[in-house]
């Protein structure tokens, strides 16, 4: 029998194919949390989902089920920086994403990092920090501001944690606006403020893209009573994939938005506690498919093809 044997050296335009079919990689600083609802697995999910692929550096760890945070145990800022740097000198990233790092002292590394890629835009989430220690808090909000926002190319929050956070002195009676927020985020080098969670007075949610001059963007929702976990993780890190994939940022943010708002409406609750977004609601099988084909022992090959990513780029 005669064997064909495939070539040694694979043609040029199959090279050429290749480098040109690599995925957008995004590398995330996150916690790891065991519901599943936040940190570091919102992110591997979100970002996979829309199309890139995660390089996650894990800063830390909850203690905490679907409902609250006990408690959170930090890495040292030595194990954050070898796991980045490790995969740095394989992997260039097309973007770097910012969840909780966990401690000051980690935020300091992964500042350190960023610089080295100062090419590599940032996407830099602030959650809400009250479950936390007073002093833990104002702490990591002080590194951050000094040491990261410099280095921030686009700032992601609720419009309620960042006011506390950029805009403590707020006297009117008035709320601050995005553009507020913006400013002030600016006035640490920030040039792009992604506002979320503004009450608008039609039962609708508004998220602002804002810069100190302008709004870029906005997207309006209409409010689903829940209380979710994990929506501002899924969003950020859904608009750090689309921006890799070579989004510009006024679409990314659309994009990002709209998909946060599919995941929030397909959410979950699999516990007591607080509603996590569904980030692969597009794998969901179609509610007319007939159930006799999913139960019982003879589930054939084609119950497990994936139904097709509308998302993805």
């Amino acid at each position: 029998m005669t064997t064909t044997l495939p070539p040694s050296d694979p043609p040029e335009d199959d090279l050429e194919n290749e480098e040109e079919a690599v995925i957008a990689c995004v590398l995330v600083f996150n916690a790891s949390d065991p519901s599943g609802a936040s940190g570091i697995s919102a992110d591997v999910l979100a970002i996979a989902s829309v199309g890139a692929h995660a390089l996650p550096v894990l800063t830390g760890a909850y203690a905490r089920d679907s409902a609250q945070i006990f408690d959170f145990f930090p890495l040292d800022e030595e194990a954050v920086g070898d796991q980045a740097r490790a995969v740095l000198e394989d992997i260039p990233p097309q973007v770097i994403k910012v969840g909780f790092a966990g401690s000051a002292e980690n935020i300091s590394i992964i500042a350190e990092l960023t610089a080295d890629y100062d090419g590599v835009p940032v996407v830099a989430y602030m959650p809400n920090l009250s479950w936390w220690e007073d002093d833990k808090i104002d702490q990591y909000l002080d590194a951050f501001r000094e040491l990261l926002l410099p280095q921030t190319s686009i700032l992601v929050g609720h419009h309620s944690t960042l006011r506390r956070w950029l805009l403590p002195d707020w006297s009117s009676e008035k709320n601050p606006g995005p553009r507020d927020i913006a400013k002030a985020a600016a006035e640490f080098g920030v040039p792009y403020t992604l506002v979320t969670g503004i009450t608008a007075n039609d039962q609708h949610i508004d998220n602002v893209l804002a810069t100190p001059e302008t709004v870029v963007g906005h997207e309006k929702f209409e409010r689903i009573e829940a209380v979710f976990s994990g929506a501002g993780e899924t969003l950020s890190a859904a608009l750090a994939a689309l921006i890799a994939t070579g989004l510009d940022l006024s679409a990314a943010s659309s994009e990002a938005l709209h998909y946060l708002d599919r995941c929030l409406d397909e959410g979950f609750r699999p516990g007591m506690g607080k509603v996590i977004p569904d980030r692969l609601f597009w794998a969901l099988p179609d509610a007319e498919d007939d159930e006799s084909e999913v139960e019982g022992p003879d589930m054939n090959a084609d119950f497990f093809e994936m139904s097709i990513n509308e998302t993805k780029h």
